[in-house]
């Protein structure tokens, strides 16, 4: 968090402002109605209530510093105060408040139940005002566009609705989306990349979308050609239709498939697409079966226009990543394009895991 420069002798303003506080408002820094306080004052007014006029925002910012490292020399570093001073504002909270926030133990500092309460709270509101003032500060952000990429059978099944929907939330932020089949981060000018990949160590800030589960898919007519058959035996006889990784063998996510469900199979014939999307759209209008995933690909499959002719699901070790550098975070676009992304792929997730739990449920009720 970043704070405005203090001109007085280079002094830190949390500090500054703790002595002014201290001064003017008594320890805990309560202004009385009617004139100045007396020395120690911790009332606000005749109800006793605290409201807004004079909140104590250095204490609040010195609590949620303590309270994220639940160390006061940490939180002293990182609002670059010194520590005797972090103390002081502490205690002036506590004070105001009647309560203790933290108590020490034999394995460190702990929130007590009133801090647990009060620190989620306060953590929200320093991290929307600081979002906020940054958006606003940043007006000229309109003259750039947000530059993302995503893998195109993720941007036309899913993507195109979270974009729309961000720029009713954000229209004065515009965005210019690329997309390609390439596995890992894309080069190019970009911001941040959403990209297929297996997890790997970087220097990039990433977040796990979702990992893929893919099953072999094709339409009810490619199916009733083929029933009565084991999943060897269907995959053996119908012909498979490949998506192209960069650099890997043609039939590597079938090899792959066949290797976990320890089926003997050929993996090398069949038509091969650059994406997963096309690889579908040809199951659906035409012949043959794809290895898709059954999330991204669940409306077709609830559609009936694929069907899942086996309960032969598996993780082929590829997910959905989204990358960032760690310092593109303090541009306030990209900060609220991740938290958007990262938001709606967590709910889509638990409606996914609640509607697996669902059907599997049904099952179990069937047999």
């Amino acid at each position: 968090m970043r704070f405005s420069p203090w001109p007085a002798r280079n002094k830190n303003p949390m500090e500054l402002t703790q002595i002014k506080e201290t001064r003017i408002f008594g320890r805990a820094g309560i202004f009385r109605p009617g004139g100045l306080p007396r020395t120690g004052a911790t009332t606000i007014g005749p109800n006793g209530l605290i409201n807004r006029r004079w909140l104590p925002l250095n204490a609040l910012r010195a609590f949620e510093a303590v309270g994220r490292y639940l160390s006061f020399t940490a939180g002293a570093q990182a609002l670059t105060v010194t520590q005797s001073a972090m103390s002081r504002h502490v205690s002036s909270l506590e004070d105001l408040i009647g309560k203790p926030l933290f108590e020490r133990s034999a394995s460190g500092l702990k929130l007590t139940p009133a801090g647990e309460v009060l620190l989620p709270v306060v953590s929200k509101c320093l991290d929307r005002m600081e979002q906020t003032l940054n958006v606003v500060r940043n007006q000229d952000m309109e003259s750039r566009p947000l530059r993302v990429h995503i893998p195109p059978s993720l941007l036309y099944q899913t993507a195109l609705p979270l974009i729309h929907g961000f720029r009713r939330e954000h229209p004065e932020i515009r965005i210019d989306v690329s997309t390609s089949n390439a596995t890992g981060a894309p080069p190019g000018n970009l911001d941040m990349a959403i990209v297929f990949d297996r997890p790997n160590v970087g220097d990039m800030v990433t977040d796990l979308l979702w990992m893929v589960r893919v099953a072999p898919l094709c339409s009810p007519a490619t199916w009733e050609q083929h029933k009565g058959k084991s999943l060897e035996e269907f995959l053996n006889s119908a012909e498979l239709l490949h998506v192209k990784l960069d650099n890997e063998p043609r039939g590597l996510l079938w090899s792959s498939y066949a290797d976990q469900q320890r089926l003997t199979l050929n993996c090398t014939d069949g038509l091969a697409f650059d994406t997963a999307f096309s690889a579908v759209r040809y199951a659906i209008g035409a012949s043959g079966v794809v290895l898709a995933d059954i999330d991204m690909f669940g409306p077709e499959i609830a559609a009936g226009n694929l069907v899942m002719p086996y309960d032969a699901v598996a993780g082929d070790g590829y997910g959905y990543y989204l990358k960032l550098h760690a310092e593109d975070l303090s541009d306030p676009a990209i900060y609220l394009f991740r938290e958007w992304i990262i938001r709606h792929f967590a709910r889509q997730r638990g409606q996914e895991e609640t509607a697996e739990a669902e059907h599997k449920a049904q099952i179990m009720a069937k047999a």
